[in-house]
């Protein structure tokens, strides 16, 4: 085409382009724009050639139906809730890994007892049998009763042998916890405090308002709730049809190297020249100014997009309701539970150490009886069962007060404290 300007048009553009955009907390978004364009072409037709084009455009969007800054705020809201249950969550799992941590030192403590108990019945049980053996050859016991008596020392042995891998697997759960294994040359930890038996007992009433009040997982619960009613809260307005001011600001600029154009035998030359910063000024100062402004509305046929996502949200805000509805009575069921641990952890070690000092006093009776001939092997070997299933008993009475009360500040979040003022 003649007006191409050249047999072969060849045309090279550079584009760059920069601007900033700010999305305030009332939802309204402010975008500031800045373009330019450079061209260069064989055009004999161009007047400006390389041509340096700049436009710029301050705009601003203002949601009037968006629920404003509840929509806008929506997400900022949410995290905040989910950072605050997230923290509170932390906290917790934190006591209770302390917790944990002096539960599970209480229970070796039972255990190395237990340990010793049995050991102790072991070497009975080896006394036993050589002495049922020294009357068997006298002639004053059967054989049955020396077959009882190595009954009763192979079954200790095999007790034995369970109460040491206990003790161990105890030791190596309390070494998990903690972070660090026992000192070199030692197998095991082992424990050098006894578990106290006296503790304030307060009104279980009063220990579950401090659970509900202070339990930092009833905490995060909450927070969850309230995140997902700042979504629900703004799916309201966003369910609405959408109204946004839109209006903005600009200004233009050209610029570039002037040249001749002949047309016919017309010579022209523009008056228009100038660098690339030239056409810069020109935006900025608009030297050639735009504006606008405006109201954009949409309406969602049946608007049912925003109501069914309004629903959508409602129902999760019923979920986390319900959820927090079922800590808290699961830690209500927990708080009383170990409140009456606690409550009859006297009258338990009273009745299990006479039960221990019964157990014994059979043993006793038991053995001068049996070297009277008045009793069997397999009497004593019952009588001295019992005595090792008492002193088990009286072990977990002695750690079961202080497990509940270290249960108790873990579900009250250290508002139960054990130290008397």
């Amino acid at each position: 085409s003649f007006f191409a300007g050249a047999p072969v048009l060849n045309t090279k553009q550079n584009t760059a382009t920069g601007g900033l955009r700010m999305n305030l907390p009332v939802g309204t978004i402010v975008e500031a724009s800045l373009n330019a364009i450079q061209v260069e072409t064989n055009s004999s037709f161009a007047f400006l050639n390389p041509q340096y084009t700049a436009f710029g455009s301050l705009s601003l969007r203002q949601p009037l139906l968006g629920g404003f800054f509840v929509s806008a705020q929506k997400n900022v809201d949410k995290s905040d809730m989910e950072l605050e249950a997230a923290k509170a969550r932390y906290d917790q799992e934190v006591l209770s890994i302390s917790t944990q941590v002096e539960q599970t030192y209480w229970d070796l403590y039972a255990a190395e007892r237990d340990y010793a108990v049995q050991k102790l019945t072991r070497d009975r049980a080896k006394a036993f049998l050589k002495e049922t053996e020294t009357r068997a050859k006298t002639g004053l016991v059967g054989p049955n009763q020396v077959a009882n008596a190595r009954t009763f020392l192979a079954e200790q042995e095999v007790l034995l042998l369970d109460r040491e891998e206990q003790l161990d697997r105890l030791s190596d759960q309390l070494s998990s916890l903690i972070g660090m294994r026992p000192d070199t040359g030692k197998s095991r930890f082992i424990s050098v405090d006894a578990p106290p038996d006296d503790f304030p007992i307060e009104e279980v009433d009063v220990l579950v308002g401090k659970a509900l009040q202070k339990n930092l997982g009833i905490q995060a619960a909450k927070a969850d709730v309230e995140a997902r009613r700042a979504l629900s809260k703004a799916a309201f307005w966003e369910a609405l049809p959408r109204a946004d001011l839109v209006g903005s600001l600009g200004g233009n600029g050209l610029a570039g190297t002037a040249q001749e154009v002949i047309f016919n035998n017309d010579t022209l030359l523009t008056t228009r020249a100038g660098t690339y910063g030239d056409a810069m000024r020109q935006t900025l100062k608009r030297e050639f100014p735009t504006w606008s402004l405006g109201l954009e509305l949409t309406i969602p046929i049946g608007l049912r997009s925003g109501l069914g996502e309004r629903d959508r949200l409602d129902a999760e805000v019923v979920i986390a309701e319900q959820r927090e509805i079922q800590l808290t009575r699961i830690l209500e069921e927990q708080v009383r539970a170990s409140y009456r641990e606690l409550f009859n952890g006297k009258r338990r070690l009273k009745a299990t150490r006479e039960g221990v000092e019964a157990a014994q006093e059979q043993v006793r009776i038991g053995l001068i009886e049996f070297q009277n001939g008045r009793s069997t092997a397999f009497e004593l070997v019952r009588l001295g069962a019992d005595f090792a299933i008492a002193q088990q008993r009286y072990s977990q009475a002695l750690v079961r007060s202080a497990k509940a009360a270290a249960n108790l500040r873990q579900l009250t979040s250290g508002a139960y404290t054990t130290t008397r003022l």
